[in-house]
């Protein structure tokens, strides 16, 4: 019998995607987001959902969350740490420093956060089941991308490291580390500019959410004993951009 996927940032996007997706395969699911509303349609579409409406920058909400789970939504065996942003891309210089703290207190302290609260509860299930959403930014630098990127880089070490933590208990950890996907990231990056946003995909075709789920998924089915790394995913449209030299 499927046990129960804990996924942050459920509200659009990965999350929504990945608890769609593990619905069907029979999970009970924990999504956790700040839009209250969304929550609440998502669980009434797709059913056996617990909703928690937080902000993963908040210690002690994420915490006190988990530890009042009701009873039958312990189990949980699978947890999406997929909540994570893009501020801005203005340079370094230009950038606003609460944009900064915010890229920060989510990508990274709230991927702290939620792997602390929700730990003890995987190692219950003898088969639990970490998967950090980072992104090929965390290993290709492109401008504007500072400390978004460097957010992205933690999320990689963060999930090699906790792996080593982790042998002998059973949990696998995988990062899935998107390219170029169509989402509500871009509207999120610009602050709601929805005309600027729909021009970063534009004439091309990026990923989409559901091809993430679905590559969660097929990490899920590997035979328990194979325990897939890193999974970086760019849309076909996109490669690496090469070297940059001045030019005087």
């Amino acid at each position: 019998m499927k046990k129960t996927a804990f996924i942050t940032g459920a509200t659009s996007g990965f999350g929504e995607a990945i608890a769609r997706i593990l619905s069907k395969e029979g999970y009970k699911i924990i999504a956790l987001g700040r839009r209250k509303e969304r929550l609440e349609n998502l669980a009434k579409e797709i059913g056996n959902t617990h909703i928690i409406v937080a902000d993963v920058r908040n210690k002690d909400e994420i915490f006190k969350a988990v530890e009042n789970l009701p009873s039958e939504y312990r189990d949980v065996e699978i947890l999406v740490n997929n909540a994570g942003l893009a501020l801005g891309l203005d340079g370094i210089k230009d950038a606003q420093i609460e944009d900064l703290e915010t890229m920060v207190d989510t990508n990274i302290k709230g991927v702290i956060y939620t792997t602390k609260a929700v730990l003890p509860l995987l190692l219950q299930s003898g088969n639990g089941y970490i998967f950090n959403i980072g992104s090929t930014a965390g290993a290709w630098p492109y401008p504007g991308s500072h400390v978004y990127g460097a957010s992205k880089a933690f999320v990689k070490q963060f999930s090699r490291n906790i792996r080593n933590d982790l042998i002998g208990t059973g949990i696998r950890v995988t990062e899935i580390a998107p390219g170029i996907c169509e989402t509500e990231f871009s509207d999120v990056r610009f602050k709601g500019d929805k005309e600027r946003a729909k021009k970063v995909y534009e004439n091309t075709d990026p990923i989409k959410a559901e091809d993430i789920a679905r590559i969660v998924l097929n990490c899920i089915n590997m035979p328990h004993h194979v325990n897939i790394n890193i999974v970086e995913a760019m849309a076909t449209a996109q490669t690496w951009a090469g070297l940059h030299v001045e030019k005087r």
